[in-house]
């Protein structure tokens, strides 16, 4: 057995008695990790997926040998599509693509998590590519051995073991494995980082791992600074998000504004120079809007943003709003149809004036409310229920995935 203790590593991450998946490519370190997997956990424990992208067409023939050692093993195998659209960067939608089918798969199976096979050598080679970035704390952190995400648990058990191990491993049992010739073409800039830690010159995979490990210390402690200044200067106002950044200053501010920007818009972290100005000077910035407010801040869905987003009555809207009423409705953003309409009724005495709810207009614009159509039939954040009742699932303390 190798030093890495690879077994150890994995006993160490996962749940007694629970199920888990491996997502296999073919490569020799998702090859070890499966081989790992069974002998730590036993066959009847671990279920893999290979995910055929249809960007080679010797891909088909690499999944269906993964079948067959998932056969020899007796474990569980079951291949998985994911086609690209020709939108954005190829290698990222490739990843997140990924994942999403991955996701699936597990959610489907039952399984308590997914077992990803990043090594040691992936971890120095992100830490280099953050490194060339300028990146940060969070950059440097890299690659976690531990993630929740949409209920799943995602483990990286063999960051401490380099690709020489694993290979070395495969090759004692007696076991193949395919080489994917996109890891050594010079265009992807991982595969630039391969190059530098081959090439020498100093640079030492274990040292850059361990920075890594040290940053992620770092980065937790620092989380754990903003989520407690989460509790002590942020209050949620029906939908909206009230701050008070008084005390605040410096990386926490930032990293409690961030927090706060993705957890109600999903969207993926700003760059940190925009998400400075932004906190300093307020305005819209990936969906949402930061204005004045009491002293403080208030932070809410830009009305533009989720003016296309629909859901029917019993779905959720916008990732955490559901709506409770009489009969069939749709959840869709207010909008400033919304606003008129209840302005028309207010004055014909119907009900309050939604400027009543002291709720900004832009703010309100960005809510939900019911409609069947073309007609608004419940404003509850505006004011105007009508039998209906708006509510919404707390922004999270914890940190996001990222």
């Amino acid at each position: 057995m190798p030093r890495f203790e690879g077994l150890s590593a994995i006993l160490e991450a996962v749940e007694p008695g629970a199920r888990y998946g491996v997502a296999v490519s073919g490569g020799s370190d998702s090859r070890a990790l499966l081989v790992l997997a069974v002998e730590a956990l036993g066959a009847a424990r671990v279920e893999a997926a290979s995910v055929d992208h249809g960007l080679r067409p010797e891909a088909a023939d690499e999944v269906a040998r993964v079948a067959g050692l998932c056969a020899r093993l007796g474990v569980a195998h079951q291949g998985l599509c994911w086609r690209w659209d020709g939108r954005g960067n190829l290698q990222e939608a490739a990843r997140s693509g990924r994942r999403a089918v991955l996701a699936d798969w597990a959610h489907a199976r039952g399984l308590a998590g997914v077992m990803l096979g990043h090594s040691l050598d992936d971890q120095a080679e992100t830490v280099l590519m953050a490194l060339s970035r300028g990146a940060g704390v969070d950059g440097l952190s890299a690659m976690p051995p531990r993630r929740v995400q949409g209920g799943l648990v995602w483990l990286r058990p063999l960051l401490g073991a380099t690709r020489a191990e694993l290979r070395a491993l495969l090759q004692a049992r007696g076991i193949g494995w395919d080489d994917d010739p996109s890891n050594s073409d010079p265009r992807f800039e991982r595969v630039r980082m391969r190059a530098l830690l081959a090439g020498g010159g100093g640079l030492d995979p274990r040292a850059l791992a361990a920075l890594a490990t040290r940053m992620q210390g770092v980065r937790a402690a620092l989380e754990a600074a903003r989520a407690q200044a989460q509790c002590a200067h942020v209050r949620e106002d029906r939908g909206t998000v009230l701050i008070d950044p008084a005390t605040l200053s410096g990386e926490i501010r930032l990293r409690l504004f961030q927090h706060l920007l993705r957890a109600l818009t999903h969207a993926p972290a700003p760059r940190r120079a925009a998400l400075a100005r932004w906190v300093e000077k307020g305005g819209p910035l990936c969906g949402a809007v930061l204005a004045r407010a009491q002293g403080g801040w208030r932070l809410h869905r830009e009305a533009r943003a989720v003016a296309a987003l629909s859901a029917p009555v019993g779905a959720l809207w916008d990732g955490r709003w559901q709506a409770e009423g009489p009969g069939a409705g749709e959840i869709r953003a207010l909008g400033a149809q919304g606003l008129l309409r209840l302005s028309q009724q207010a004055r014909a005495g119907l009900h309050p004036h939604w400027r009543e709810t002291g709720l900004p207009q832009a703010a309100l614009a960005g809510l939900p409310a019911v409609w069947r159509g073309d007609d608004l039939i419940g404003a509850p954040l505006a004011g105007w229920a009508n039998g209906w009742r708006l509510s919404a699932a707390p922004l999270p303390i914890d940190e996001l995935s990222h």
